[in-house]
């Protein structure tokens, strides 16, 4: 084994060092996955090579990335509850090592940023740090003087047992019982996570299944509501939204390095360290496969068709394809539209071709105006467009005129569609339908306004879930049909 040394950083100073652990310890994720995720986006191909470098270990596939890969280390999620603590014990003169089976590379740009190491023991692409080789590496770092260590994991028992005080930061499961078990005194605990029930749901986003209600469109319009219909609408609701949640969770954990750097995106589970990677795969894994199991054991074979269209173009956009102009807001109306395709294959019932027309126009506006609130809102904050989509701010006012057109395009397409032979069939009293076209007018003229002055949540589907104003509206418009169907 190679030895590791102590890169010093600052002069040292009296008193029994603390060694402090990275990965989930003083960050909350784990610096490799992250660096992996980013590596997944940036150089796709460059994945085909980790079996070669697995062979010759793990410090190896750790150097090699870090190549290739530079996390921000401005934007890391610390565990805010330690390093208040070690900026404290820095303060006191305490001397304090980062520790870590991170590569040096990282572990070096870390410390740099924090300021408080006085050095940095890592893996340096032939011995791997953690665990048993960690532990060899302070002793021959501190010897007799022995040190003080903070960790998180079951690999850091040996450390922590070996330790003269013991600290531990969000334990994994199991940990704190093992410890005791040894009869390990635990000093300190530092936590800095929400329950896991809740980061779940959170990464879930349950509010974004709004969309899927679309599913029942087609059978809402057709006047059709019988009850074997509305199981199957259900059923493809259900498919829909756990699909859903399984790609959200997807873009989050590609988005990992840009969301941490945004304002708001940065509170994600994932960007916030508050639920793994592994946990994260997990999740999406098993609700894919709960979301194909039911389209192919209660649903007919074409929506089964839908759903894997739906999968490969949302991965697809996740992938790559929402860094392409225009083409993402595109294909982010496309999806809705597909979304009702779904639902009529589910049930049966065909959409018209007025619906399909009007549908497109609306959710083209509505993708333009995610767009447009995030440059307006990162253009009111003075910050410069860091979200890899590949719009300026220079954009802004086309994107506010392709995103208007298209709005007013719809009420157009709308219009025409009460004044069709197809309504006077559905409705007995058709001309009661012109009532709804000044309230669409109300609310798409709302949501471009509110969007300029940059008051508008960037997610539009959010903001009418949430805004008392557009429920009022969508109550009316409800009202309004079922007058003109009675």
């Amino acid at each position: 084994m190679s030895q590791t040394s102590v890169q010093e950083l600052a002069p040292e100073v009296s008193g029994r060092p603390l060694c402090v652990d990275l990965d989930g310890t003083l960050v909350k994720s784990d610096t490799l996955l992250d660096s992996l995720l980013v590596l997944a986006r940036t150089h796709p191909l460059a994945l085909l090579r980790l079996p070669q470098w697995l062979l010759r270990g793990k410090a190896a596939v750790k150097a090699e990335i870090g190549a290739r890969v530079a996390l921000d280390v401005r934007h890391l999620p610390y565990n805010r509850a330690l390093l208040e603590y070690l900026e404290a014990a820095r303060g006191e003169g305490r001397r304090l090592y980062l520790a870590t089976g991170a590569d040096r590379t990282l572990a070096a740009q870390i410390a740099d940023h924090l300021g408080i190491f006085d050095g940095v023991l890592a893996s340096d692409g032939a011995t791997n740090l953690t665990g048993g080789n960690k532990l060899d590496g302070l002793r021959q770092s501190f010897g007799d003087e022995g040190y003080d260590y903070v960790g998180n994991a079951v690999s850091d028992l040996p450390l922590l047992t070996h330790a003269h005080r013991a600290m531990i930061a969000n334990p994994a499961p199991g940990l704190q019982l093992r410890l005791r078990s040894r009869g390990i005194a635990v000093e300190r605990v530092f936590k800095e996570r929400p329950p896991a029930a809740k980061a779940v749901l959170k990464a879930l986003r349950p509010h974004q299944w709004a969309k899927n209600v679309l599913i029942f469109l087609p059978l809402l319009l057709a006047h059709t509501l019988r009850p074997p219909l509305v199981v199957a609408a259900l059923v493809a609701f259900a498919s829909f939204s756990l699909s859903a949640s399984a790609t959200y969770i997807v873009n989050d954990l590609l988005d990992i390095e840009a969301d941490r750097r945004h304002p708001r995106k940065r509170r994600r589970p994932f960007a916030a360290g508050d639920l793994s990677v592994f946990t994260g795969v997990a999740i999406s894994v098993a609700f894919l496969a709960c979301a194909v199991i039911m389209a192919v054991a209660l649903l007919p074979a074409e929506f089964l068709d839908w759903l894997v269209i739906y999968l490969v173009t949302t991965l697809s956009y996740s992938l790559y394809l929402k860094r392409v102009v225009l083409l993402d807001v595109i294909l982010l109306s496309g999806l809705y539209v597909l979304r009702m395709l779904a639902g009529a294959a589910a049930t049966k019932v065909p959409i018209s071709p007025w619906l399909a027309a009007f549908s497109l126009f609306l959710f083209l506006s509505l993708a333009v105006v995610k767009r447009f609130s995030e440059l307006q809102n990162t253009r009111a904050r003075g910050q410069k467009v860091t979200n890899g989509r590949g719009y300026l701010l220079a954009d802004i006012e086309q994107m506010r005129s392709f995103g208007t057109a298209s709005a007013y395009a719809a009420v157009v397409v709308f219009s025409f569609y009460i004044g069709g032979h197809d309504v006077t069939a559905l409705y007995r009293h058709p001309v009661r339908l012109w009532l709804i076209t000044p309230l669409m007018i109300l609310w798409l003229s709302r949501v471009w306004l509110l969007a300029s002055r940059g008051e508008l949540d960037e997610d539009p589907v959010i903001f009418a879930v949430t805004d008392r104003i557009s429920w009022l509206i969508g109550l009316a418009v409800v009202a309004i049909a079922a007058m003109a169907a009675l």
